[in-house]
């Protein structure tokens, strides 16, 4: 069977659940009021607070939640074959996603643009907003750990991507000062910039000189370096160095300087990305040959695949950036279908493609099966799977292979930079928050909690031992990254649920995902706290896993038997409705 069936399924489910689903949400659950005045524009500081177009939002807030996480995720969950992984994706987006991220916008500007932690204590309580705010503190230090791990990894990978990826950032300053100093269009200028970036990209690939290769630097894989660490190893270290004092500048900055412009040059390569990959998928009409469903898994499918597949079919990360900087840009509430749904969509499109271009990358059933060998070696192959396979697909369209591979290894960094540095804000957004809630005033100062975020994620990401060697903690994280993820998402659907039903309206729409996500997901969360990671069953014991998961899925039950609670009392209407 041809991979461009499996890529007409998916765009045509998708078309109609934008069309109709979100259009039946905006209008008769939502109840979008295109006169309602924006937090964005109540509160303009030109900071966090500036209204936008929503096609420049929408660019920032699809690149912020499309990191590496909607490529990584199911490269690894076609594993269990490419129907589960490709089912989830499209339903999940259409029915959970899309709810989920489009209610966190409208949820969060119909209350000053609160972020989901903040109104948890107007829906469910005091005690449940402090335990939100700490998984959500946990959560976000996990992406940031994560994300700089897959990022110093490509580049050490592929450092012909690493030009194209640095010339972005002054290109985005250029265009934030001539828009939002001279109030000219930001299309062509981020254009230009793209043009630029791949210029770029396809230059390196072909001049060693260009390509910033650390390791290199450093002597060659089998040299030794500093503190005794080989030159791998001391590249690692070097470029998380640099992303933190990145990320650091880049969270700090006012959002029209790099955030948006930058988003929204990301929102065109996404658009340009996803351009070249299905063109070359229709070009080249790759045959699958993954299998539809492995019966000879050493790890059953169910629920692992849906804390696997999080971002692509839904995220709780969505919701903190939906209620923590975009609902903050909201120029008019009814952008927020279009920003939040859509953008939702244009994720599940992302993951789409990340699992056709795996599964007809391999030339035989027996040639997957062999990479696929195990859930682990899913695991430790699934990136490295996509960008050959969208590479292959991309060569359809008559790009050399390894322009190819560099174009696609600028396109994850640059998504998953988006996402760092928007998580950066956020934790940021929560340490101050927290500070104001013990009184801790130093922790209430814009760099001082930036500091903690930058420092704590630097820790967390280099200082794990595991199979990866020095710097595993990215990589030891991501099983518990998928779990708290999915945990947050539901906690944030009961969120919107609660206001719906207070708000006097159907509440379904965000009930009956989040009943099944918090089905799968506790069911995964407490099997892995209670058999894996703790040494009860056969697994050796991963004590970083154990402790961060039981605070998490502690806090979590807590939050959720309160929320329920409330939920089933008759209404009271102590949340606006501005």
């Amino acid at each position: 069977m041809s991979g461009i069936w499996l890529a007409i399924f998916g765009g045509i489910i998708f078309v109609i659940g934008y069309r109709f689903y979100s259009k039946y949400l905006a209008e008769k659950i939502f109840q979008l009021d295109p006169n309602y005045v924006t937090p964005a524009n109540r509160y303009n500081d030109g900071v966090d607070f500036v209204p936008t177009n929503k096609f420049v939002l929408w660019g920032h807030h699809f690149t912020s939640v499309a990191g590496a996480a909607p490529i990584l995720g199911p490269a690894i969950a076609v594993y269990w074959g490419w129907l589960p992984a490709i089912l989830w994706v499209v339903l999940g987006t259409i029915f959970a996603a899309g709810v989920h991220d489009f209610g966190t916008i409208v949820l969060s500007v119909r209350n000053k643009g609160q972020s989901v932690g903040t109104l948890a204590n107007k829906l469910i309580g005091q005690r449940a907003k402090i335990l939100f705010l700490f998984i959500i503190l946990i959560l976000v230090l996990m992406v940031n750990a994560v994300f700089a791990w897959v990022i110093a990894n490509l580049f050490i990978s592929n450092p012909a991507s690493v030009l194209s990826v640095f010339i972005q950032i002054p290109l985005a300053i250029w265009i934030g000062y001539r828009v939002y100093k001279r109030q000219g269009s930001m299309l062509i200028p981020s254009l230009v910039a793209l043009a630029v970036m791949y210029l770029a990209a396809i230059v390196a690939s072909y001049v060693p000189a260009l390509q910033i290769n650390l390791v290199e630097y450093f002597g060659g894989e089998g040299a030794t370096t500093l503190f005794g660490m080989n030159a791998t190893s001391m590249a690692f270290f070097v470029w998380i160095i640099i992303l933190m004092v990145y990320v650091y500048i880049a969270s700090t900055l006012p959002v029209w300087k790099l955030l948006q412009p930058r988003d929204y040059i990301n929102s065109h390569q996404l658009v340009v990305g996803l351009s070249i990959l299905y063109l070359g998928l229709l070009f080249t009409s790759p045959e699958v040959t993954a299998p539809t469903t492995n019966p000879g898994a050493d790890t059953s499918w169910f629920p692992l695949l849906f804390i696997t597949i999080a971002c692509g079919a839904i995220s709780g990360f969505h919701g903190l950036v939906s209620s923590g900087t975009t609902s903050k840009q909201l120029n008019k509430e009814t952008d927020a279908r279009f920003v939040g749904y859509l953008g939702a969509v244009g994720e599940g499109a992302l993951a789409l493609i990340s699992i056709i271009a795996v599964v007809t990358f391999f030339p035989t059933l027996s040639d997957f099966t062999a990479t696929y060998s195990s859930f682990q070696d899913a695991s430790a192959t699934g990136l490295g799977n996509f960008v050959s396979g969208a590479a292959q697909l991309a060569t359809g369209i008559g790009i050399p292979a390894s322009v190819a591979s560099t174009i696609v290894s600028v396109i994850v960094v640059s998504f998953a930079a988006t996402t760092l540095d928007s998580s950066v804000r956020l934790m940021r957004y929560i340490i101050s928050e927290l500070g104001e809630e013990y009184k801790i005033r130093p922790l209430t100062k814009m760099h001082v909690a930036t500091t903690v975020a930058v420092v704590s994620s630097a820790a967390l990401t280099l200082i794990p031992e595991g199979p990866k060697g020095f710097g595993s903690g990215g990589y030891l994280l991501w099983p518990l990254f998928g779990t708290s993820n999915q945990l947050l998402a539901g906690i944030s659907l009961l969120l919107i649920a609660i206001w719906l039903k207070r708000q006097g309206r159907n509440y379904l729409p965000a009930v009956i995902p989040m009943v099944f996500l918090m089905f799968m997901t506790l069911w995964a969360m407490a099997d892995q706290v209670i058999f894996e990671w703790s040494g009860m069953g056969d697994a050796d014991a991963n004590m970083l896993l154990f402790v961060f998961g039981a605070i998490i899925l502690v806090f979590a039950l807590w939050i959720i038997l309160t929320a329920i609670s409330v939920l089933g009392k008759k209404d009271d209407q102590n949340i606006s409705n501005e």
